[in-house]
């Protein structure tokens, strides 16, 4: 009788990797009213009056305030759409993306 020989079986799978994800940065200026950035956060950010407010202040005190995290492609359109929304109004309102840490 002949010997057979198997190869042990190998699963190659591909690994996934979770996209990484960025920051929605509100940045304080002097000129925008308080007012119109509560309603650009309510209405491209989906909060309540109480956490755009909340946030509105943190960047008016600090300069600048994380808005919210999202995986990159989301996170540009927002922050864009945001600044848009500002300078429609002629505002100088901006948003900014960056990657968060690990």
């Amino acid at each position: 009788m002949s010997e057979i020989t198997t190869k042990p079986r190998v699963d190659i799978r591909p690994k996934t990797e979770r996209p990484r994800l960025h920051k929605v940065i509100l940045l304080n200026d002097d000129y925008t009213p308080r007012d119109f950035v509560v309603v650009v956060l309510k209405g491209e950010f989906r909060m309540s009056e109480d956490q755009a407010y909340r946030v509105m202040m943190t960047a008016h005190r600090r300069g600048a305030c994380v808005v919210a995290v999202y995986p990159k492609e989301v996170a540009e359109t927002k922050a864009t759409r945001g600044t848009e929304a500002g300078r429609r109004m002629g505002y100088p309102l901006m948003f900014t993306t960056e990657p968060e840490e690990k």
